[in-house]
């Protein structure tokens, strides 16, 4: 389900179920204004069972729907009290809300799918070259950043002494669903048997793989299996291939999704 989507829906919603709550009799007004933000969010918490979207979009949803309930109730508050021309505080209260949830949205469509490429373009400035904004998140200082720099260092000269040649094709394109195949081969060329492999699909800066696709024998040194992406957006696909339970080559490609 798409973000944006449901970020709109649930506004209608909460604007018609306020409505709808101004026809029941005796029922109080700040109480009108909670009903109609929890129930869509109610709604939604729904919809995303067994499809988590990420906590900062559910965090998102949170805000919006109930700060929209609070807006309706401030704003027929105000009406209700004043006579004639609205006040400016409702008209300012309205506005910094609107405000909100667009930059919010905003915000969370670069995080997922970069900067629109125009945009970008002219933001980051490029040469004629094509332009990536995603965000890989960074690396904290101590210990643990010196034990993952020595793990890397040890993986390349592992992957230098193997000297394995390793073709990966299906990952190009724009479909939502594509089969992926890896062929290796050893130094001298001749295709490598019983390795484990398997392609981690991530979001840029995530700490967890979104999906873990298993990579099965298909011939003599090709693997493969169908990748479907389970959203839009900037991916990272890492391919990591095991031998006897120990990684020996790992390589990561940005993937676009429509």
């Amino acid at each position: 389900m798409n973000t944006m989507t449901s970020l709109l829906g649930g506004l209608a919603a909460v604007f018609v179920l306020y409505l709808a709550g101004g026809t029941i009799r005796n029922l109080p007004p700040i109480l009108r204004a909670l009903l109609a933000g929890l129930i869509p969010l109610l709604a939604y918490f729904v919809l995303i069972v067994g499809r988590w979207p990420g906590l900062d979009v559910v965090a998102m949803h949170i805000s919006v729907f109930l700060a929209a309930g609070l807006v309706l109730f401030a704003v027929t508050q105000f009406r209700r009290h004043s006579v004639g021309r609205m006040h400016w505080a409702p008209k300012l209260l309205t506005a910094f809300f609107l405000g909100l949830v667009v930059v919010n949205g905003s915000l969370l469509y670069i995080a997922g799918k970069g900067l629109p490429e125009p945009l970008a373009r002219w933001w980051l400035g490029s040469k004629g070259n094509a332009v990536y904004s995603g965000f890989s998140g960074v690396v904290a200082h101590g210990q643990a950043a010196a034990k993952a720099v020595s793990s890397e260092l040890s993986q390349t000269q592992r992957e230098s002494e193997l000297g394995w040649q390793v073709e990966v094709s299906g990952l190009d394109g724009n479909a939502p669903v594509r089969a992926i195949q890896v062929r290796v081969k050893d130094r001298t060329g001749l295709p490598v048997d019983r390795i484990e492999g398997e392609l981690r699909l991530l979001r840029p800066g995530a700490a967890q793989a979104a999906l873990t696709l298993p990579l099965v024998a298909l011939d003599a040194g090709t693997y493969g299996g169908v990748l479907r992406l389970p959203a839009s957006g900037r991916w990272l696909a890492e391919l990591r291939l095991l031998r006897e339970h120990k990684l020996h080559y790992q390589n990561t490609q940005e993937l676009v999704a429509p």
